[in-house]
């Protein structure tokens, strides 16, 4: 298997049946992009954007996407961040990370859409780990 070190992208209407290696297609209609694992394994990998998942940038001539692709359910467990259509390789996480960070980003989309429902009172707290700042910091000190 040979790793990918930069990738093509595409913006199309829909996915293609068959994906190229290399390439990131991007559908800006259903909101989600995919691409072959970079690690060469063949295995589709799905990005849906969306405020809880995925964010896409795309600054006029390259693609990124943040936060990075953990593959935990392939068995490569290949980790790495799409940044300028660059592919920047991430360790490896233990099973004790990946499980902290799929409740972590359950206790994030629970947050999220909460508050999306809830009525806003004059005497709201603010929850230092709902914020963007708050979650990323935790995910970090499981890095290090």
């Amino acid at each position: 298997m040979t790793r990918i070190a930069k990738l093509r992208h595409e913006f199309v209407e829909a996915i293609p049946d068959s994906l190229a290696e290399g390439t990131l297609y991007i559908s800006i209609a259903y909101a989600t992009a995919i691409h072959k694992c970079c690690c060469g394994c063949g295995n589709e990998v799905v990005t849906p954007l969306s405020p809880t998942d995925w964010k896409l940038i795309f600054d006029g001539e390259s693609v990124s996407l943040d936060p990075s692709i953990g593959n935990w359910s392939f068995d490569c467990q290949s980790h790495y961040w799409i940044g300028s259509d660059i592919v920047h390789w991430a360790p490896r996480w233990s099973k004790k990370q990946i499980e902290a960070g799929r409740e972590m980003d359950r206790i994030a989309k629970n947050r999220y859409f909460e508050s999306r429902h809830a009525v806003p009172s004059e005497s709201t707290s603010v929850d230092s780990d709902a914020s963007p700042d708050g979650f990323w910091n935790k995910l970090r000190k499981l890095w290090f």
